[in-house]
């Protein structure tokens, strides 16, 4: 039966979305995050984002990226903490001091507050936002007010995600969102990882520098690349270390994981806002990998290319930006 509920999770208070065939457990106190989408019906039952039984929820929070759905605004890296905007420059606190950036930004990390809970025969939903003020530990490094809301709607098609940014300071807001989306391998329990295969539709890469910053060249695509372009791509078992790529258009805009294993695939389809994808996959010896949709480039605001070509942009006061995206489970 569908239905949305406050549950305790982990020893924390979540929000459970159930349908006849999907299951999601969101945690609002940290990011709005899934902690856990499954495909429960048909068999067999898909286990789609980074999951563990055994991890506390105080494992998690020390390292929220690498667990489950974590949404991310000022995402990736900032060459020495800086974000320079058309009317104001910006240090970030060093978090990545190896390479001397500024990684990930923070609201993955913040309590966001609930404002919908709803179900109904067909869906399940919830929405929850975040107010960025001068409350806020960062706000000394980054004088800009803002509302971020993420809105999840579960039915027997799967999760769809809507993430929308609001500016409420007279100063421009950078935007740039992520998902580190942490796809679970193997998705189903028993199977053997290194038979599922990666599909990303992507045009040019970004060249990166030692840092994993770009050197704003955009390269022609080689046999390892091409694997992501022609659904070839094994995702673990091989270290993948920031692949970054222009999305290039597709009957299916997005990226596709096949289980030929359990003919089964899991479609991440991404509204057109989504400009880049970056890979990455710890090592790829750690049970998931992260093909990550991203709205503008790594250090974005940093770049001289054109907008059009980094896709960084800005808010104005009022302005509000949203990008979404849907996560099913399809036989194949």
């Amino acid at each position: 039966m569908t239905g949305t509920e406050k549950i305790i999770f982990k020893d924390t208070e979540c929000v459970k979305l159930k349908t006849e065939c999907y299951e999601a457990i969101i945690c609002p106190s940290l990011g709005n995050q899934v902690l856990r989408l499954r495909r429960i019906k048909p068999e067999p039952v898909c286990e789609i984002f980074r999951y563990s039984d055994k991890v506390s929820i105080d494992t998690i929070k020390e390292a929220p990226a690498i667990w489950g759905l974590p949404t991310m605004y000022l995402p990736n890296r900032f060459d020495g903490g800086i974000i320079k905007t058309s009317d104001s420059v910006y240090k970030l606190p060093i978090n990545e001091p190896d390479f001397g950036n500024y990684i990930h930004g923070f609201t993955y990390k913040r309590p966001f507050e609930i404002e919908e809970m709803a179900a109904d025969e067909n869906n399940a939903s919830l929405t929850a936002s975040f107010v960025y003020d001068k409350r806020d530990e960062m706000y000394k490094y980054f004088d800009v007010d803002f509302k971020m809301t993420i809105k999840f709607v579960l039915s027997d098609n799967g999760l769809y995600q809507e993430i929308t940014l609001k500016n409420l300071s007279d100063k421009a807001l950078p935007v740039s969102i992520a998902t580190h989306t942490c796809i679970n391998a193997p998705l189903v329990t028993g199977a053997k990882e290194e038979n599922l295969r990666l599909l990303v539709p992507i045009d040019k890469k970004c060249e990166l520098s030692e840092r994993f910053l770009p050197t704003e060249k955009l390269n022609e695509l080689s046999d390892w690349d091409k694997e992501y372009k022609n659904g070839e791509k094994v995702p673990t078992g091989q270290v993948i270390e920031n692949d970054m790529y222009t999305a290039s258009k597709a009957d299916f805009y997005g990226t596709i994981v096949y289980d030929d294993e359990n003919k089964l695939s899991l479609r991440n389809e991404v509204s057109e806002e989504f400009k880049f994808f970056n890979m990455w996959n710890d090592l790829g010896d750690k049970g998931y990998f992260c093909p990550e949709p991203m709205t503008a480039m790594i250090n974005s605001p940093n770049l001289s290319l054109d907008r059009e070509v980094s896709g960084y942009r800005e808010l104005l006061c009022g302005e509000e930006f949203s990008c979404h995206q849907s996560f099913e489970i399809v036989k194949e």
